[in-house]
C-alpha cells in the first residue's frame, strides 16, 4: 500500500542532537558538575516527566535546582538544556520531495516545550511549515514506545493505521509502531529513507 500519511521522528532524523553537549551546557549554566546534572536528570526520570507533559518548565527548573542544590535563571537554563540540536541537511530534499509528491506529513516525537521553542527560534525553514501534524509527547501526554502515542497520532492524521508510514532511529519505537498497525522502518540515513519511500510508491523525484 502507498502510504497516505508519513510521520517522521524529529531527533536524529530531522535534527541531530548531542545529549552530552546539553549536559555540559547545563552544568556551566548552574555551576554543577556534569555527573551531578546527569544524575539529577535521570533520577525518577525528571526529563521524562517533562517530555510526557507531567510537569512544565518552571516545575522542572525548581526540581532540578533542588536536586543539584544550585540556583540559576530559568530562561538561561532552558536555553542551555536545549542548545544541542543541528538540522540534518540531508533531510531537506527528502522533506521537499514528500511535499512535491503531495504526501501528507507530520512529526511524531518525544520532546518537550522548551526544546520545540528552541528549534523554532533557530529559524530552520522546514520547521514547522513543512508539516501538517505535530504529534509531540508533551502535548499528547505519553511517550514512545507506549502504544497510546501511536493511537493518538493516528487519530490526528485521520487515516487508518495501515496507511501510515513512520521512521524513527530507535528500533523499539519502530517495533511499537508496527505493533500498532503502522508501516515503519528504522531510520539509518536520508538515502535509505528515500529508497524505502520509493519502494512504497512515493516518487520523491530524486
Amino acid at each position: 500500500m502507498t502510504p497516505r500519511f508519513v510521520y517522521l521522528d524529529m531527533g536524529n532524523v530531522i535534527v541531530n542532537f548531542d545529549r552530552e553537549r546539553a549536559v555540559n551546557n547545563v552544568a556551566a549554566a548552574c555551576g554543577a558538575a556534569p555527573d551531578q546534572v546527569r544524575e539529577a536528570l535521570a533520577a525518577d526520570s525528571l526529563s521524562g516527566s517533562l517530555e510526557r507533559g507531567e510537569i512544565d518548565w518552571p516545575a522542572f527548573h525548581a526540581e532540578f535546582s533542588r536536586r543539584t542544590g544550585t540556583t540559576s535563571d530559568a530562561s538561561e537554563l532552558a536555553e542551555a538544556y536545549s542548545d544541542m540540536f543541528e538540522l540534518s541537511i540531508g533531510m531537506i530534499p527528502v522533506i521537499a520531495g514528500l511535499e512535491r509528491a503531495g504526501c501528507r506529513r507530520g512529526i511524531l516525537s518525544n520532546t518537550c516545550g522548551v526544546h520545540w521553542e528552541h528549534l523554532l527560534a533557530r529559524g530552520f525553514g522546514v520547521l514547522p511549515d513543512a508539516f501538517e501534524i505535530l504529534a509531540f509527547s508533551h502535548e499528547l501526554g505519553v511517550v514512545k514506545p507506549d502504544r497510546a502515542i501511536f493511537e493518538r497520532a493516528q487519530i490526528l492524521a485521520g487515516v487508518e493505521p495501515g496507511a501510515i508510514f513512520f521512521t524513527d532511529d530507535l528500533p523499539a519505537h519502530v517495533e511499537a509502531a508496527r505493533r500498532a498497525g503502522w508501516d515503519a522502518e528504522l531510520f539509518t540515513s536520508p538515502v535509505a529513507l528515500v529508497r524505502s519511500l520509493e519502494a512504497r510508491g512515493i516518487d520523491l523525484g530524486m
